[in-house]
């Protein structure tokens, strides 16, 4: 098997295991609902938490593939939450997302990436796909 073959015989397999799941924790309900409808369009499988408590029960009841988490969020922000993820599921690719252009270094290394709200949508689309 050449190459090219190998690389549509995975390619197949993936596509056989179904849609990959992202998990969207964020307080902003209007942002949430606009990521979830952005992500599905390109066929992701969403799950949506509008707090980290909830967003953490998700992942203990749901397969998660990547988190895309705000950091800002009343209760617990998004460091907090990101650290108890890496805690329990140490795997899972995470990408803050926030309004600010700059987060706390310490919890930045908890994250696989950081993009602003303010980036075109692509950007979150490419990123989920690199780490994936």
């Amino acid at each position: 098997m050449n190459i090219e073959q190998q690389a549509e015989a995975t390619v197949s397999w993936m596509k056989a295991l179904g849609p990959k799941t992202v998990l969207c924790v964020d307080d902003e309900k209007i942002g949430l609902r606009v990521r979830k409808i952005l992500l599905e369009s390109h066929g992701f499988k969403v799950l949506t938490a509008s707090s980290g408590p909830q967003g953490l029960a998700l992942l203990e009841t749901h397969h998660v593939d990547l988190i895309v988490l705000d950091y800002y969020m009343p209760g617990l922000n998004g460091g907090q939450v990101a650290s108890e993820i890496r805690r329990r599921r140490p795997g899972v690719p995470i990408i803050f997302l926030s309004a600010y252009f700059s987060l706390p270094a310490a919890d930045l290394e908890l994250a696989n990436a950081f993009i602003t709200k303010g980036d075109p949508p692509d950007v979150l689309v490419e990123k989920i796909k690199q780490l994936m």
